[in-house]
């Protein structure tokens, strides 16, 4: 499979955002440059061939909400992995003051 230069950025920058941490579509679309393209983020991160490895399951809504999730059992499996890795979620939410993720 080969990934256009925007999906392997996108990868990229997924995969720096740390275990008990997240980060939103719109954060990695402005780190790319690009402010406008989150929707394009997420459509990258669903066709994502290596979940848990490129850890999509971290990014999350501006708002925190779990948006979907391709892998198997959906949005119940993103929140299951959060809870895992210590990401509180209630109500399908993340609090984003504790844990969102930001570049320096």
């Amino acid at each position: 499979m080969t990934l256009s230069k925007f999906a392997a950025r996108v990868y990229q920058l997924t995969s720096e955002v740390p275990r008990g941490k997240v980060t939103t579509y719109g954060a990695i679309a402005s780190k790319m440059g690009k402010p406008g393209a989150s929707r394009a983020v997420g459509a990258a991160l669903k066709s994502n061939p290596t979940p848990i490895v490129v850890p999509c399951h971290r990014v999350v809504r501006t708002d925190g909400g779990l948006a979907g999730y391709g892998g198997p059992a959906g949005i119940g499996k993103k929140a299951k992995l959060l809870r895992e890795e210590g990401v509180a979620v209630r109500r399908g939410k993340v609090d984003m003051e504790k844990f969102l993720f930001t570049w320096r």
